[in-house]
């Protein structure tokens, strides 16, 4: 016991002070989400008379209630609920199929050269560094001639496509730590390339498909130019009806609705990260010692 309490570590003046900052920065970080969720639960009458950083008084959901289900979005007023479903639908099919093709390519490089591999490694690098508006025109003649313009299913196809970039450098930055000898034996006992991966690569897969799960999923689902762009009427994400909610005038200003409705667009992803968050740190680090 004496021998346990000998090697606790001292609480020493540097370890205090480097406490007090950790606790300061986390206040601080914390601020608006506290006064996010004040506000959201005050009534209009308490937010015209009183501080930013009150307590409630007497907390209701009538602002949550408004902006879930009939606050107004431009002409529409529907509240933020079928926009939400529409980013579900596109947010779902994107993240989990441009998961699994990056899985596949990343698998590709990393265990299976083949003539310009290099080449096409380099291209997909290429990739992650185009920025949004550079897809906007190649993109939208696309979905033209498919006819999927103003689709939800569009919007699926093109965060798949502009995500397969950053799912293929993860996956394969991870699968290279995989030992090359594991996958030449399993070829040597004739296993192809669907069984070695099935067998041996997926199995190994869990912490970089929730990096690429997390990543992909907050990417998509914050996303606003695509959705403004090539989301129509009825497939529009729920960032583009948050920004048309905050935005539309009905001659007073309710903060408390736009509070509550910037968090529940916030959810999700808020969610994904509580849920996965461990997996998130030990999937980029995985391939950061080989390749």
């Amino acid at each position: 016991m004496a021998a346990d309490l000998h090697d606790a570590p001292r609480l020493t003046a540097g370890r205090i002070a480097i406490y007090t900052l950790l606790v300061l920065v986390a206040l601080y970080y914390l601020a608006p989400l506290y006064v996010m969720l004040s506000t959201s639960v005050k009534t209009l009458d308490q937010i015209r008379s009183g501080n930013l950083l009150d307590l409630p008084l007497h907390p209701t959901l009538d602002a949550w209630n408004k902006a879930w289900s009939t606050a107004c979005t431009g002409v529409r007023c529907e509240g933020l609920r079928p926009y939400f479903w529409n980013s579900v639908a596109m947010a779902v099919p994107a993240v989990l199929i441009s998961s699994l093709i990056g899985s596949l390519n990343g698998y590709v490089l990393a265990h299976w050269r083949f003539p310009g591999h290099n080449a096409v490694f380099t291209a997909l690098m290429v990739g992650c560094f185009i920025p949004f508006q550079v897809v906007i025109l190649p993109m939208a003649r696309l979905l033209g001639m498919a006819e999927l313009a103003n689709t939800t299913s569009g919007l699926v196809i093109v965060h798949i496509i502009y995500g397969i970039a950053f799912t293929t450098l993860f996956f394969r930055n991870y699968y290279v730590t995989v030992p090359e000898e594991l996958v030449n034996a399993a070829r040597i006992d004739g296993a192809g390339f669907f069984m070695i991966y099935r067998r041996i690569i997926f199995p190994l897969s869990l912490p970089i498909f929730m990096v690429c799960f997390i990543w992909q999923f907050t990417q998509i689902w914050n996303d606003f130019l695509f959705g403004v762009v090539f989301g129509g009427a009825d497939a529009q994400p729920v960032t583009v009806a948050l920004n048309n909610l905050v935005n539309t005038s009905t001659g007073v200003t309710e903060y408390n609705v736009n509070m509550a409705a910037a968090i529940i667009a916030a959810l999700p992803t808020l969610a994904i990260y509580m849920i996965a968050g461990k997996y998130f740190v030990r999937g980029l680090t995985a391939g950061a010692v080989k390749g």
